[in-house]
């Protein structure tokens, strides 16, 4: 009897022992821990809405136990904290199996302020001059139609043309000229597809207006001093159409540059993964299996080596190659050092391609820093919509030097209201303009204006990275200045007329140091988003409001308006 009592309690030994030991024992979860902000001198709860739960012993949230680093004195998880500064808070808990779960987070403690007051609010209803740049609408002949500036563009709207292509017109008169090249390129986009005409320096160009935005492009020679008009012939659309132009660019081009090789062939192809992406070089091409479950375009690096270069300070340099994607594909080139990254870093260049398509990726620069080990590197973590692999074939690499002079005048004749080449790019009430990525030869374009008392900002086109397409508050010449020791809350009332998201930050004017980094994810119902910064700053500042809208999925949108209704910046000074 007593052996058998003894192997009982043997076995009912052995089987607690099991499940100590993790066979059938699961570590307790923390629930609700998040990064907190609270104001110096008030309680702070670290237990709010913090919970513990465990499979097999149930609510563990008693034996919590939560250090701070710098320390703070916790009663039942509440302290009353004076000093301000972050403090890194670390939840841990253990069961009786032994095993411990943590969690973390960032408890940040601003200082005492008083009471928060408007300190500027956007008025979007008062009138705006339109600068027209010189471009005039000119309706002849027999077609019923009007141009006019409106919505941030110039727009056509043709009841009927004349039949006639120069009975409808845009002109811009006396364009100065040099001996130069010169290309003209109309961001233009119809309800109707039409066929148009483009004239200048004594050349035409036929060119076809679609429903999507698209530069309409003519180049021509100058060979000394003049001038030239420059004409879109719009007349042969047809009846009911209306003919958008965002902007006119005009590039002036002098000079002669020669470009010699010093790396060609085939590409010498590595390539790494990582945050659970699979990726590998065959030869030519990166055959990606998997994209990452959590990180970025930086993921995936293909290095294309360029063996026996190196890059010299204050040299000028090109590289091309030739990208053919089976899946869409879109990512940034960088020109940097193979074992330093972006630390020797000289160039950066985005490219995007479209399932099966070839694209040329190229790019001229000047090295600020030398670099001894160069490579030419594709960050491609960032997957389109849908794509889960790909294949990326690279050929036809060249790296070389660039001697001589091309000298490039590019201007741009964009007809909004705000910016800097308007009638208030110095006026502090509205320090608001757009860039597109096209300003700059990627992706995006867009316009703003202001209507009703509301600021609008339309993308006709999206492109692939979040600068492509961005609203701006504050630039050189005309900053958003915020005062010293303070706090600031942005109120910003939005819509849009389709589901769109973009990053917002408030950042520091001439430098990247965000004081507010967030996400809008904007909806066709209005929505207030309130941000607040969390620290302050000695003297008066200058800074940029960035509404950043560019991302593979914005490029899908075709055209989507963003309203805003309100703008309010409140101040909490310091006490």
């Amino acid at each position: 009897m007593k052996r058998r009592l003894a192997a009982a309690a043997l076995a009912l030994l052995l089987t607690f022992s099991l499940t100590a030991c993790g066979g059938e024992n699961t570590p307790p979860e923390i629930k609700g821990v998040q990064d907190q902000t609270v104001q110096a001198g008030t309680e702070f709860d670290a237990l709010s809405g913090v919970s513990v739960e465990d499979a097999q012993e149930g609510d563990l949230t008693a034996k919590l136990v939560i250090d701070a680093t710098p320390s703070i004195d916790f009663t039942g998880g509440k302290a009353v904290i004076e000093q301000a500064g972050e403090y890194e808070l670390v939840y841990t808990v253990t069961d009786k199996g032994g095993l411990t779960a943590e969690s973390y987070a960032t408890l940040t403690v601003t200082r005492q302020t008083g009471d928060a007051a408007v300190y500027k609010q956007f008025d979007f209803s008062a009138p705006q001059t339109v600068d027209d740049h010189g471009w005039t609408a000119q309706i002849s002949g027999g077609a019923d139609a009007s141009g006019e500036l409106k919505q941030g563009a110039y727009v056509f709207d043709i009841k009927t043309s004349g039949g006639n292509d120069a009975d409808i017109q845009l002109v811009k008169s006396g364009l100065p000229l040099k001996a130069a090249e010169y290309r003209i390129a109309a961001y233009a986009k119809a309800t109707q597809e039409t066929s148009a005409t483009i004239q200048a320096g004594g050349q035409n160009a036929e060119v076809t207006i679609g429903t999507g935005i698209a530069p309409l492009e003519l180049d021509f020679t100058s060979t000394g001093a003049g001038s030239t008009d420059v004409i879109l012939n719009l007349g042969q659309s047809p009846a009911g159409n209306i003919i958008t132009i965002d902007k006119i660019e005009i590039f002036e081009i002098s000079g002669k540059e020669t470009k010699t090789p010093v790396y060609t062939g085939g590409p010498e192809l590595t390539v790494t993964a990582g945050d659970g992406a699979s990726a590998q070089a065959n030869g030519g091409t990166v055959e990606i299996s998997g994209y990452p479950t959590d990180g970025g375009v930086w993921s995936i690096k293909t290095d294309i080596g360029l063996p026996g270069v190196s890059i010299e300070a204050g040299e000028k340099y090109y590289y091309s190659f030739s990208l053919k994607a089976q899946n869409a594909q879109s990512g940034e080139c960088l020109v940097e050092s193979a074992s330093q990254a972006d630390a020797n870093r000289v160039n950066f260049n985005s490219f995007a391609a479209g399932a099966g398509e070839t694209v040329t990726v190229t790019s001229t620069f000047t090295a600020e820093q030398a670099v001894a080990d160069p490579v030419i590197r594709l960050q491609i973590g960032a997957p389109s919509d849908g794509v889960t692999s790909n294949q990326i074939q690279i050929s036809d690499v060249q790296f070389g030097t660039v001697s001589g002079h091309l000298k490039t005048v590019k201007t741009i004749d964009a007809f909004t209201p705000f910016g800097r080449t308007t009638a208030n790019a110095e006026n502090p009430d509205q320090p608001w303009e757009t860039f597109n990525g096209t300003d700059e030869g990627a992706e995006g374009v867009g316009t703003i204006w202001t209507e009703n008392g509301k600021f609008f900002y339309r993308i006709d086109q999206g492109g692939v990275t979040d600068w492509h397409n961005k609203l701006i508050c504050g630039y050189s010449g005309n900053p958003l200045t915020l005062e010293g020791d303070s706090y600031y809350t942005v109120e910003i009332t939005v819509k849009a007329d389709k589901n769109v998201s973009c990053g917002f930050f408030l950042n520091t004017l001439g430098g990247w140091d965000p004081r507010i980094s967030e996400t809008l994810d904007i909806t066709t119902q209005e929505q207030t988003f309130s941000f607040t910064t969390t620290d302050t700053f000695i003297t008066d500042m200058d800074f940029e409001m960035l509404f950043q809208f560019g991302s593979e999925q914005t490029a899908q949108l075709g055209s989507v308006t963003i309203e805003i209704s309100n703008v309010t910046i409140y101040q909490m000074p310091v006490m």
